[in-house]
């Protein structure tokens, strides 16, 4: 397979335009996350969210959040009032079945060591429909307590796709639960950070909010 080729494959599922974000996918999506994670959720975690006052009604944003477990990314999809999409490592999509569930999700690939321009197209694209990307900065799932090892990446691509950062810290999702009401899932919304010009700023910001939402300490990086 020529190099040509295998860019081609790639941008097959990392770019997507508006259009792919449609009402079969969002449908999709509110089922397996709104419909069927929640009732684990409400059943099992007693889920409480605050701040749903501080989503914006339009789609100019990116969700920020931390990391605890593989329950976070559908917990965001489920209390969102937008479909959500999230980048997932390009090596998912060489699998069959993982390729129709994530693009039924609404996921699309990403390059974990560049970000490609592709990359950047979708997350516009995304502005003009009524989904939003979420990210979680960290990078991976940390332990709760401390909110340490912070990519600068979500801040990068915020500025340069002109999106605010929604902030959100979870909390009690770290502890596996399987009978009613034995766990308890927090969920905070902070107030939105204006995209502006200043990475670093950004990245201070969100730290500074993510820290306040769940009481675990921020950890700025060394330079």
């Amino acid at each position: 397979m020529s190099v040509e080729t295998k860019k081609t494959e790639a941008n097959k599922y990392s770019l997507r335009d508006a259009s792919f974000f449609n009402i079969w996918r969002r449908i999709f999506l509110y089922l397996v996350t709104s419909v069927g994670y929640m009732v684990r959720y409400k059943l099992v975690y007693r889920l409480e969210v605050k701040g749903k006052e501080n989503i914006p009604k339009d789609s100019n944003f990116i969700i920020a959040a931390n990391h605890l477990s593989t329950l976070d990314p559908p917990l965001i999809c489920g209390i969102m009032p937008h479909g959500v999409a999230y980048m997932a490592k390009k090596e998912l999509f060489k699998n069959i079945f993982l390729r129709w569930w994530l693009d039924w999700l609404g996921a699309f690939a990403v390059d974990r060591e560049k970000l490609g321009v592709s990359t950047i197209k979708t997350v516009k694209a995304l502005k003009k429909t009524n989904w939003v990307l979420a990210l979680f900065p960290q990078g991976t799932r940390q332990a709760p307590g401390e909110i340490s090892d912070v990519k600068k990446g979500f801040a990068s691509l915020a500025k340069t796709t002109k999106c605010g950062i929604l902030p959100i810290g979870i909390t009690g999702t770290e502890e596996v639960h399987r009978w009613p009401f034995t766990g308890k899932i927090v969920v905070k919304i902070g107030k939105l950070i204006p995209c502006s010009d200043d990475v670093d700023g950004m990245v201070q910001q969100w730290g500074n909010a993510i820290e306040e939402l769940t009481g675990y300490k921020y950890i700025p990086n060394e330079e």
